[in-house]
């Protein structure tokens, strides 16, 4: 496995990969790698000849008061994880490497960036689309692989590369979660113990309303949602962001629930810690 810093070094390795006739994948990370991160290298694996991970803490997706100067980084640990999984290289640029001082252009998004997560991180959604940009123009990869958890983010660079025609496949990987049902994330690391015993309530909350729209297989939005609202309501350490029941395709707010065709989604702050996680129905 080889680890790359710069942009010329990416383009000199894409080259190779080509004049050799090998299909490449590529897994977009901020790093802090988990179990989650790893089944998004090894579904790539199944889907390429090469393997690529880049690792970079974008620093446009993030917004002034939140946590880019203290997002968990372990370089070291990463780069062993991704070797053992197969990876073939990792680009790790160094701060300051994949923008220009003067940076002015961006891909924004008009309508399913602004719901959701977009609500309350203004800006968010048009750094994670601009940095995924410029990093399939690198590596002119033939697939991409991302998670489901980020269920708004992989929806817009599907949408981003449809209507920009990009061509490059998009691989779904399901949510990994802990025995517990938590979501696996690298912010994970923020809780503390006793705030670690009552972040998978969130998931617990979401199987609620699962089990509550199958038995009736379609019912009023406002029913599923009081149904989660419920079990939300006795845990108050949970301050909510949002809790929504959406349309599976547009992630628009869904007109009625109606098993198979709408997905629950809810992000909630538990101390310091924004937990995200979704469940189709």
């Amino acid at each position: 496995m080889r680890l790359v810093r710069t942009k010329s070094d990416v383009k000199e390795w894409v080259n190779r990969c080509r004049v050799d006739g090998q299909r490449i994948a590529l897994v977009p990370t901020m790093g802090y790698l988990h179990q989650g991160h790893l089944d998004l290298i090894r579904e790539a694996r199944k889907q390429a000849d090469r393997v690529a991970v880049s690792i970079f803490v974008n620093p446009t997706q993030f917004g002034p008061a939140e946590d880019l100067s203290t997002y968990p980084r372990s370089l070291d640990a990463d780069l062993e994880r991704c070797e053992r999984e197969g990876a073939d290289l990792v680009f790790a640029p160094e701060d300051g490497a994949m923008y220009d001082s003067d940076h002015s252009t961006w891909v924004v998004e008009e309508v399913v960036s602004l719901g959701l997560c977009g609500r309350s991180r203004p800006g968010h959604f048009r750094g994670v689309l601009t940095v995924v940009a410029k990093l399939f123009n690198l590596f002119d990869c033939d697939v991409a692989v991302f998670g489901q958890k980020d269920l708004q983010q992989v929806t817009l660079i599907e949408k981003m590369v449809r209507e920009l025609d990009m061509a490059v496949e998009i691989v779904r990987v399901p949510i990994r979660r802990e025995p517990d049902g938590l979501a696996m994330s690298s912010r994970n690391a923020y809780l503390s113990h006793q705030e670690r015993e009552v972040a998978p309530e969130l998931h617990r909350v979401l199987e609620a309303g699962s089990r509550f729209l199958k038995q009736r297989g379609e019912c009023a939005v406002e029913d599923l949602l009081d149904i989660m609202r419920e079990g939300l309501s006795r845990f108050p350490a949970f301050r909510l962001d949002y809790l929504e029941v959406v349309d599976r395709k547009s992630l628009r707010p869904a007109v009625k629930a109606v098993c198979g065709q709408v997905v629950m989604a809810v992000a909630a702050y538990l101390g310091k810690t924004r937990l995200i996680d979704n469940m189709d129905v």
